[in-house]
């Protein structure tokens, strides 16, 4: 399973505010993706994940989760610990490769993708 949020603009009470959009997506056993779920919320907390995002993908019937695949966002990570007991927790590489570039100069950025996703092909 991916779990992952974005913040969209959403036109609230006469004004526009940022809210935190919760996908949670599944690989089915045949190998098709499917859309398991989408949450809005104020911010993308510890109670939005474990709450209205995982428990609730239990609570409509999602068994068997073996690996959740998400950035490092501490509340996430939290809530996939205490919802998907006995699941495999591994880091999203597109938000790993992220925060590496981050920290590199941008001339030398292109080298440093090229290198590191070598390394999880």
């Amino acid at each position: 399973m991916w779990l992952d949020a974005r913040y969209e603009h959403i036109w609230e009470g006469g004004r526009v505010i940022s809210m935190a959009v919760i996908g949670a997506y599944g690989l089915r056993a045949d190998g098709v993706r499917e859309v398991l779920g989408i949450t809005v919320g104020v911010s993308e907390d510890a109670v939005l994940w474990r709450g209205s995002s995982c428990r609730a993908l239990v609570g409509r019937g999602l068994r068997g989760v073996q690996l959740v695949n998400s950035d490092a966002h501490r509340g996430l990570v939290e809530a996939i610990a205490q919802v998907f007991v006995g699941a495999s927790w591994q880091r999203c590489t597109v938000h790993f490769l992220r925060n590496v570039e981050a920290r590199v100069p941008k001339s030398d950025q292109s080298m440093v993708r090229a290198a590191v996703g070598s390394i999880f092909k």
